[in-house]
């Protein structure tokens, strides 16, 4: 039996711009108002700001983590789970969502951009955020299109049409 509708949240750990945990901080607010259950990386940056923002909306958060042990988990996470894998888990990561929202993202972000795809997964960019983001925002990689949302709304807009399994544009 499925229980809820996950969304992971991807970012850099250490954001370039204060626009992104803003974004990032509403996207979780949004995310959470719409009964998604947040999955992150569980440290900084933009995963801090999404589960602050889930958190602070009464939704509940995952955060996958690299290292072994849970108290590297930001404040905000419910569910902590420690890997061991370090940036292998961006595989656990991406895999755990049905959807993923890409903020902004530096190297590891494009690393599970990359994971994400290439196991099925819609990928929505937040155009705006910069980084790895504003870049791959509409493009076509390999039969996958990397969606754009112009917003925060917008973003969760797809991902609740993704998750009722009426978007299949993605492919």
């Amino acid at each position: 039996m499925r229980r809820g509708k996950y969304v992971t949240v991807i970012g850099s750990s250490a954001p370039l711009s204060s626009k992104a945990l803003e974004l990032s901080y509403e996207l979780g607010k949004e995310l959470a108002g719409r009964g998604f259950i947040l999955v992150c990386g569980g440290r900084g940056g933009v995963m801090e700001a999404a589960a602050k923002g889930a958190k602070e909306a009464g939704g509940t958060t995952i955060g996958i983590l690299p290292g072994v042990s849970r108290e590297e988990a930001n404040p905000y996470i419910d569910i902590a789970i420690p890997t061991g894998l370090g940036q292998a888990r961006n595989q656990v990561n991406v895999v755990a969502g049905d959807v993923v929202i890409v903020v902004e993202g530096q190297a590891g972000t494009l690393s599970e951009i990359g994971l994400a795809l290439a196991h099925g997964k819609p990928v929505i960019a937040l155009k705006g955020s910069g980084g790895v983001a504003d870049l791959l925002a509409g493009k076509t990689i390999g039969k996958y299109r990397v969606l754009e949302a112009s917003s925060v709304k917008e973003a969760v807009k797809k991902a609740v049409k993704i998750s009722e399994g009426n978007v299949t544009s993605f492919k």
